[in-house]
């Protein structure tokens, strides 16, 4: 079985700690591109935004938005399961 290779994002918050993620996944929905990303338990759903070229996260400060992206998600994730390489 092979491992699955992940990427890895830095963040840091309002209180300027930083702490590094990684990308668990990148999907478009509702013409948006969102970022799933994980730390040692906490999941965080992040927009990608791009500006004059330059990628950036904006976390979601809408729960409703949140929840419905992450339901979605969910749905979709047990629609197409992974290939049995990643599980």
């Amino acid at each position: 079985m092979r491992s699955r290779e992940r990427d890895f994002i830095t963040i840091e918050n309002e209180k300027g700690i930083e702490k590094q993620y990684a990308v668990e996944a990148l999907f478009d929905m509702r013409n948006q591109t969102y970022a799933l990303l994980q730390s040692n338990g906490e999941v965080l759903l992040m927009r990608v935004e791009d500006e004059k070229g330059e990628q950036y996260l904006v976390g979601l400060t809408d729960s409703e938005e949140r929840d419905s992206i992450l339901d979605a998600y969910q749905i979709a994730i047990e629609a197409t399961p992974a290939d049995e390489e990643f599980r």
